[in-house]
């Protein structure tokens, strides 16, 4: 075994490898804390963060109900979408076709949406809430109101559609 400490090791081997200098200067991580280094510098990272704690509530939230975020905005675009079809909804929510067929199998046995065939095409499924269905979506939404409001309730509402708004910026820059 050589004399030398994990930490000299790992500075070493940052040195020969060009990422010494990236962190040069940065504080050493205090005991019990992890230095994350400049992720947080990194839009992906920081929306990821979130994004797994906004899902983390409202999966909790809806849990009660049984009901997944995609699930949910399934019907919330079914709803304000009669007849749309599948292949329809899966571009707007950018849902693989298999995971949103399995999706859609488990609302029909839920009885909170239907497939019709469609009268244009009789190759396609027109989707359609139920009365069951719309009636559930009101429970769905009463819930999934609570949660954003946690999830914003440290934005006023400028902030609010200000965070929007530069996410959608992000998203049309990348798409």
């Amino acid at each position: 075994m050589s004399g030398i400490s994990p930490r000299s090791a790992r500075r070493r081997h940052a040195r020969r490898n060009g990422a010494e200098g990236a962190f040069a200067g940065a504080p050493p991580a205090r005991a019990g804390e992890i230095d994350l280094a400049r992720l947080s510098d990194h839009i992906g990272y920081v929306v990821r963060r979130a994004q797994l704690a906004i899902f983390k509530d409202f999966i909790q939230t809806l849990a009660p109900v049984d009901i997944r975020p995609a699930q949910y905005s399934v019907l919330i675009v079914i709803a304000r979408n009669p007849g749309l079809t599948q292949a329809e909804l899966g571009r707007a929510l950018a849902i693989k076709r298999a995971n949103l067929v399995g999706m859609l199998n488990e609302l029909e046995r839920r009885k909170l949406a239907r497939r019709v065939s469609s009268p244009a095409d009789r190759r396609s499924h027109a989707l359609h809430l139920t009365p069951q269905g719309r009636e559930m979506l009101e429970r769905f939404h009463a819930l999934a109101l609570e949660h954003e409001a946690r999830a914003t309730r440290t934005l006023d509402a400028a902030e609010k559609r200000t965070l929007l708004a530069l996410l959608d910026r992000v998203v049309r820059s990348l798409g």
